[in-house]
């Protein structure tokens, strides 16, 4: 059942279930809460207090609020902790990974651990010779269109893209409700504004994380010519020892919708490190 927090900008919905240790889902742009709809019951059933929340602008949350940067997501997320009673492990997808590390740095005591799937987290650099590569090339090109243009179609054309092994079996249905919910009053405004906003802010953040850091990627993303280059990164801005790099090989931008079963694997004996269930279900 949806809920909303009201804050001074505008209106989160998000949804929560199960009891335990607090783990916050937080998507991409261009989504809703549904992208964890294979792995949010799976941690509940693991012993986890699950809150699956749409980022501002997305999904039920409410659209026009002033600005969409990582920094504003991170103050929302850490609204949601507060509201249900921190801390909380958080899990951010994409632009949400960025977030979800500046949340860490930001507000320690209301961070247990971060668990980044695909983040886009540093400032990206560019070559010319990166649109040699296939992949990388096709993801770019529809990446750039969808923030030009405002295109559902060229958006389609990168989520094919971003799933590069076989799809999720709703898959028709989950990219119609992606379409629809983009083609609402200022929807596909608020993916443009994200998908145009370099990670600058996070990149800064990294070195002042003082959490645990999980980093999953899929060997397959489009969105980097080498997805463990980048997480590979990612660590070396951390501080030294606080995170771990997973690959999840043949899955692509989006692991958790992808590959499930092999993203679980990956979170739940990190989970069990930095926030044991009490039932002990997932060891």
């Amino acid at each position: 059942m949806t809920e909303f927090l009201a804050l001074d900008e505008g209106t989160l919905a998000y949804d929560i279930v199960g009891s335990g240790p607090l783990v916050v889902l937080a998507h991409g742009m261009g989504d809703s809460r549904e992208a964890f709809r294979f792995i949010a019951p799976a941690l509940v059933a693991a012993g986890y207090r699950v809150a699956s929340v749409d980022l501002r602008g997305c999904g039920e949350s409410s659209v026009e609020w002033p600005t969409y940067t990582r920094t504003a997501i991170a103050g929302d997320l850490l609204a949601l902790v507060r509201h249900l009673g921190g801390p909380a492990v958080l899990v951010g997808h994409s632009i949400a990974g960025g977030a979800v590390s500046i949340a860490a740095a930001d507000a320690p005591e209301l961070v247990t651990a971060v668990v980044e799937l695909g983040p886009f987290t540093r400032k990206q650099k560019i070559r010319l010779g990166d649109f040699g590569v296939a992949r990388y090339r096709r993801g770019a090109l529809h990446l750039i269109a969808t923030t030009m243009l405002g295109s559902t179609r060229q958006w389609s054309k990168y989520l094919d893209g971003a799933y590069p092994g076989a799809k999720p079996a709703d898959w028709s249905a989950r990219l119609a409700e992606i379409t629809t919910s983009l083609e609402q009053p200022g929807r596909m405004k608020v993916l443009q504004k994200m998908g145009s906003l370099p990670p600058v802010d996070a990149g800064q953040a990294l070195p002042r994380v003082t959490r645990p850091v999980l980093v999953i990627q899929g060997s397959d993303d489009p969105d980097w010519v080498s997805p463990r280059a980048e997480g590979e990164a990612i660590l070396a801005d951390l501080p030294a020892g606080l995170g771990q790099l997973i690959m999840i090989e043949g899955a692509g931008h989006y692991p958790h919708v992808e590959a499930p079963r092999e993203t679980l694997e990956a979170m739940l004996p990190f989970l069990n490190t930095v926030a044991p269930a009490r039932n002990g279900s997932h060891a």
